[in-house]
């Protein structure tokens, strides 16, 4: 039996992974190794779990079952070695997060690299995307949104916000007029980003707060493309600070109506209640807390 349950971690780590190679790198085995304890595990139970190609390797339907109960197996051991140690001054293992692409331009990446001088043991394994990663199904540890959190059945906690500006291009501004009041942009061309919504609100020092729709025929889905449509000249639109200063910087940006304000997003780690690396997320979350500047 113990046999068979380390053949089921193998597996299991496998499709984690996503081939045999990346799973023999991160268990430190042979790859042919790896293959042959997948195929013995086929054998035994009489079916196929793996379709292979040269290229990737996708589960049967008696995989996927195998996989999702192999994943509440190994939740179930890493949630019993947590309750025997969950002070451990040394943990280890690896954290598989994932982030908005933005992030690789804010003070957060400080924070990562805090995180790993403080605990030399983590793996912290980062994917940087400003598309939404699923954090079950893409098998991710933790994922740091920006915005506003949905209802969900995922854990959350607030490590940081980010600052927004509003900005256009010199010349852009200069065609269509300064303006003096956010309804001056009903008539501008708005750069959208699509996992926001199709309205832009911005508050006065006084507390007023004025919804803006505008124009819109460009929708990206990454806070980069924003900026670069912005240079250029294609309109109006809101993008983090860290972004806007460098353009501002370099002259290619001017800030739009800036005695108004937007809404920061607020950047929230995610993960799920019952998390496999429990004791590990934990940590991670609560060091990126800890030493948020708004904390």
């Amino acid at each position: 039996m113990i046999d068979k349950l380390r053949s089921i971690a193998i597996f299991a780590t496998v499709i984690e992974q996503g081939t045999f190679r990346a799973a023999a790198l991160h268990l430190g085995l042979a790859p042919s190794r790896i293959s042959e304890t997948v195929s013995e595990l086929e054998k035994s139970l009489g079916v196929t779990l793996l379709y292979r190609s040269t290229r990737s390797l996708s589960l049967t339907q008696e995989g996927r079952l195998l996989y999702e109960k192999a994943q509440e197996m190994l939740i179930a051991a890493e949630l019993g070695l947590d309750a025997i140690n969950p002070q451990s001054s040394d943990p280890q293992g690896e954290l598989r997060v994932t982030a908005p692409a933005f992030i690789t331009q804010t003070e957060m990446m400080d924070r990562f690299a805090d995180f790993c001088a403080a605990y030399p043991r983590i793996f912290l394994s980062l994917d940087f995307s400003d598309r939404q990663r699923d954090v079950i199904k893409d098998n991710y540890d933790i994922a740091i949104r920006a915005g506003w959190l949905e209802d969900s059945q995922l854990m959350n906690r607030k490590v940081g916000i980010a600052d927004r500006l509003l900005v256009a291009s010199p010349a852009y501004v200069e065609r269509m007029g300064l303006p003096e009041h956010p309804k001056d942009l009903e008539d501008w061309e708005w750069i959208r980003f699509s996992m926001r919504p199709n309205q832009t609100d911005l508050t006065d020092k006084d507390g007023e707060t004025v919804t803006v729709l505008g124009r819109s025929k460009i929708l990206v889905n990454t806070a980069d493309a924003l900026f670069e449509f912005a240079t250029r000249g294609l309109g109006v639109t809101a993008i983090p600070e860290n972004l806007a200063c460098r353009g501002l910087g370099r002259a290619e940006l001017s800030h739009v109506l800036p005695e108004w304000t937007l809404k920061p997003l607020g950047l929230h780690a995610v993960w799920p209640d019952q998390s496999r690396r429990n004791n590990l997320t934990m940590t991670f979350v609560r060091f990126l807390a800890h030493h948020s500047p708004d904390q």
